[in-house]
């Protein structure tokens, strides 16, 4: 009796915490009214589920703490079009990077990649013997005026009208065309049969979401449209724990990182001196750097002799010269 109250209590206190938030954000009180016939509802037809965490353990839960992991996939047609109005772009405060690599974890994790195949690679950088060391992520730049979509013969890859550049797998050939004209090197080819489970292989294909994977085709970061469609933050942004990475609609001029701290976007990059990898080439990255004019998390050893601190440029710069 007393596991019974308990239990009608927590559902008060549930429903009163999301009416007292929906209050507060200028949600109408017949919002209100219709969520708490959803939730009254959802309550009586809820059900106990068997499910397994990632480390192979089984647990027993309730349906309702169940997310949909992977939405239906939009048709092709659509997947080629975009998001309308929108024009996205990403922001990477270099300042704030430790090198954790969580936002390549989330990626992969994402999109079923093998260890092996980063999608954002971190970089550690260093520009002379006197200043210190930092980390530069490298996704795809989704370029406005991208040379790989000209090269390829059979338009899989492709731009959208929302800045996003796809490649459908269905596709492509695998001549790997557009991995030569790419000057990021941000492009990957499935030399073998993707390592995925059987129930990651028999979903159905989108170019939005990059997966079921195919053998001799090439895949690159794609910025989770799949998930921008649900209005979530793509892997890599969400999975950054020192809130590094910033993404949002240039339309809107504004954007946000794990933290939720939203910024206009023209003004980070004018009070910051934001820039784009080889703007020279005429590429127009949709993927932009702020300077990290205050490195909190690498500073330079000035105890090791000369020449140690020369071949530690050195190795760090190997790894920059393949983005520079």
């Amino acid at each position: 009796m007393k596991k019974e109250n308990d239990s009608e209590s927590q559902n008060e206190n549930r429903r009163k915490f999301l009416k007292l938030g929906l209050l507060a954000g200028g949600t109408l009180a017949a919002g209100v009214v219709g969520l708490e016939k959803v939730l009254s509802k959802e309550e009586h037809t809820t059900t106990d589920k068997t499910v397994m965490s990632s480390d192979g353990k089984m647990y027993k839960t309730n349906s309702k703490n169940l997310k949909e992991c992977c939405a239906e996939p939009v048709s092709n047609e659509e997947a080629r079009k975009g998001i309308a109005g929108k024009k996205f772009v990403m922001v990477f405060d270099l300042a704030k990077c430790d090198g954790c690599k969580k936002c390549t974890d989330s990626c992969q994790e994402m999109h079923y990649t093998e260890p092996d195949r980063e999608w954002i690679k971190v970089f550690k950088m260093k520009d002379s013997e006197t200043t210190a060391p930092y980390f530069l992520p490298k996704p795809c730049f989704h370029c406005d005026n991208p040379p790989c979509t000209k090269v390829c013969p059979v338009n899989a890859t492709f731009k959208r009208q929302d800045g996003i550049v796809l490649i459908d797998n269905e596709r492509c050939i695998g001549c790997r065309m557009c991995m030569a004209a790419c000057p990021y090197s941000t492009r990957f080819f499935n030399w073998s049969h993707p390592v995925q489970t059987a129930e990651v292989a028999n979903m159905k294909y989108s170019p939005e979401q990059g997966f079921p994977r195919r053998m001799g085709t090439v895949e690159k970061c794609d910025f989770c449209p799949d998930m921008l469609r649900q209005g979530k933050m793509p892997a890599c942004v969400s999975g950054c724990p020192m809130n590094v990475i910033y993404f949002g609609d240039q339309n809107e001029d504004a954007v946000t990182n794990s933290s939720g701290v939203t910024l206009k976007l023209s003004q980070l990059l004018e009070d910051n001196a934001g820039y784009r990898l080889l703007e020279d080439l005429g590429t127009e990255p949709r993927v932009y750097y702020l300077p990290p004019k205050n490195r909190k998390y690498a500073k330079p050893d000035m105890n090791k002799s000369d020449g140690d601190r020369k071949e530690h440029k050195h190795k760090d710069m190997d790894m920059g010269n393949m983005i520079m």
